[in-house]
């Protein structure tokens, strides 16, 4: 199994969803030991067939590992093979049909609106890069995208007069997505004032770095720690966590579902349900707070 496609994978977990140190070296030591045993059956990600999956599973088993162990590995392979899928590295996905473990549901973590404005607010827009660094922070909260989609607009995908922009999503799925006119007027000033100084004459990308390149997923990692710090904000924040934010505020100010989950890009409307159950959880918090009885 080649070795890139776990590097992007880790890299995916790492930057889009802010996976914990110890989380990443398990997904790392399990698709090492998933890579061996694949080379040693002479097979690949691409031949990979559901039995082969059981014959990994049975062959973990006779080393002594226990079930828990192996049910987490499976999951990894599982996750490996949805993040392939969804990029387009293979054209099917042999874990599909395998049982799955009951896990706990995971609530992503948000932003209050009071910390976005403050990661909005801490950008120098004195200056070229501070007006392109907040301008991209003003469009990922408010289109939701995904920060591989962010860094991956093209000029030509974005219609200032009318307010939408062509998002190219996981798969090359295209959808329209609406923008808000904070972030219209602050991408329309980049545009104008801030692009034609960094961008090399062959660029198409909207968003350059200063030495004229395409952003990357990294380097606007990075960019928002910065100013998650700069700004005072104590949680864990990652590019993902606006996306996060930007559906969580849509369905606390009434958005519907559907709406939602277009906007989103989510193939699964119950995917964007967990957004459904975050609010639920804000107004546990809420009752338990204040309610004399709570």
């Amino acid at each position: 199994m080649s070795h890139a496609f776990i590097d992007s994978f880790i890299e995916y977990l790492i930057v889009e969803r802010s996976a914990p140190g110890n989380t990443i070296t398990a997904y790392q030591n399990d698709l090492k030991h998933f890579s061996a045993w694949l080379q040693q059956q002479n097979r690949d990600i691409h031949t990979l067939e559901p039995g082969d999956l059981a014959a990994f599973s049975s062959a973990c088993k006779d080393r002594g590992m226990k079930s828990t162990s192996i049910s987490r590995r499976l999951s990894t392979i599982r996750q490996f093979y949805r993040f392939l899928l969804e990029e387009g590295c293979v054209q099917k996905d042999p874990t599909r049909d395998m049982s799955r473990p009951k896990r706990g549901r995971y609530l992503p973590a948000v932003l209050s609106t009071e910390e976005v404005d403050r990661l909005l607010d801490a950008p120098d827009v004195t200056t070229p890069l501070g007006i392109r660094d907040k301008a991209m922070i003003e469009l990922l909260y408010a289109t939701g995208l995904r920060v591989s989609e962010l860094v991956g607009i093209e000029v030509h995908m974005v219609n200032l007069s009318v307010g939408y922009l062509l998002c190219r999503g996981k798969g090359g799925k295209e959808r329209l997505v609406p923008i808000g006119e904070s972030a219209l007027r602050w991408v329309g000033d980049y545009l104008s004032a801030v692009r034609p100084m960094l961008a090399k004459p062959s660029s198409h990308t909207l968003f350059c770095s200063k030495r004229g390149a395409a952003m990357t997923r990294q380097n606007f990692w990075y960019m928002i720690k910065r100013y998650a710090a700069a700004a005072g904000i104590m949680k864990s924040i990652s590019p993902h966590v606006l996306r996060h934010s930007f559906a969580t505020h849509l369905l606390a100010g009434g958005a519907d579902l559907r709406s939602v989950q277009m906007m989103l890009g989510h193939s699964d409307i119950s995917t964007t349900q967990i957004y459904t159950h975050v609010n639920a959880s804000r107004l546990k918090e809420i009752h338990e707070r204040f309610h004399p009885r709570g």
